[in-house]
């Protein structure tokens, strides 16, 4: 198949390269407002270069990787929705719930599958946590939690625009807790602080936060984030049941020292970037979208999923700033 490719910078070019390890991908093609990205992009993958998304939605592609800027995303997914083209578009869906709100219902009852991109649903270990919670293995869950630890904070420039970390980052957190645990999240209440870079914090930004979601069974999920976590990249889950618990993340290369007598765990060197730690959920969640183009599969994250993660996020935000819990019935009305 012919894959189109919407943006080419780090995440795009990385994409790029991923797609053109595929068996099932035959030619890729390229668009940027950047055209020396592009014209990189396009000599190290062999992919030809278009100059603008409309020429890339006429070059024959059967379907669209979306990698732009977010502010573009909401018109690239409708674009290839209205060409028949199906899209795969990186999280978020829009800069805002109302954007994003208006593009759900541009897609609904259309024929063209949509897939926004949670690499996290397709890493072995957070398949197999769902597994053990679905099948019953761990009886009734009764508490959750989810880290994800930077290891540097983003330039000033990308935290201004990143809509605040909850948006940014602990969205991923959100999106995994609903999709391993099957449940919905009805309240949170989030904390947060600043005690590194001062731009974070000159952007209205937390820079390490805290958040506590009441499930919709009862279960209690535990978020934890940071912009600073010197030791490397920190990504995990514990799921703690009745009967069993199971963690993700607690391999080899786990960025944490034991200081316990005669523990060598972990051995192995700490992760230190999210594309060191998930380049096989990548290649699986592209490999998921060229199934989802030739209609093989649905769509494993849709846009309303997406928004459910980002309704989480936007209720974390306004606890954070009004320092009370927050329902997220009450961000949807808002």
């Amino acid at each position: 198949m012919r894959i189109g490719i919407l943006g080419v910078g780090r995440i795009g070019a990385f994409h790029a390269e991923t797609l053109s390890r595929l068996d099932v991908v035959d030619s890729l093609v390229v668009s940027d407002p950047f055209a020396e990205a592009a014209k990189a992009a396009a000599e190290r993958f062999g992919a030809d270069v278009v100059d603008s998304p409309e020429a890339l939605l006429a070059a024959g592609v059967d379907g669209i990787v979306v990698a732009a800027a977010t502010d573009a995303h909401p018109a690239l997914i409708l674009a290839g929705v209205e060409a028949g083209v199906p899209v795969f578009c990186e999280k978020p869906v829009a800069r805002t719930m109302s954007e994003g709100v208006d593009v759900l219902e541009a897609v609904a009852g259309r024929d063209v599958p949509v897939q926004i991109g949670f690499n996290r649903r397709f890493d072995a270990g957070f398949v197999a946590a769902r597994a053990a919670v679905r099948g019953g293995e761990l009886g009734t869950v009764h508490t959750v939690r989810s880290t994800t630890l930077d290891p540097a904070p983003p330039p000033a420039a990308y935290i201004a625009a990143s809509g605040g970390i909850f948006r940014d980052c602990s969205v991923h957190d959100f999106d995994i807790i609903r999709w391993v645990t099957g449940r919905e999240v009805t309240e949170v209440y989030a904390v947060g602080g600043n005690r590194g870079a001062d731009y974070i914090a000159a952007a209205g930004d937390a820079d390490t936060t805290g958040a506590v979601l009441t499930l919709d069974d009862g279960t209690i999920a535990v978020v934890s984030n940071s912009r600073h976590n010197g030791r490397g990249y920190d990504v995990r889950m514990e799921i703690h049941g009745f009967e069993d618990s199971v963690a993700v993340g607690l391999e080899d290369k786990l960025p944490l020292r034991s200081v316990e007598p005669g523990v060598g765990f972990p051995a192995g060197t700490p992760h230190d970037f999210f594309m060191d730690r998930f380049t096989a959920a990548y290649r699986a969640e592209l490999t998921a979208f060229t199934e989802v183009v030739v209609g093989t599969r649905p769509s494993p994250c849709t846009v309303a999923d997406a928004l459910e993660a980002g309704w989480i996020a936007e209720a974390c935000t306004l606890s954070l700033r009004k320092h009370r819990p927050v329902t997220i019935e009450e961000v949807r009305q808002a």
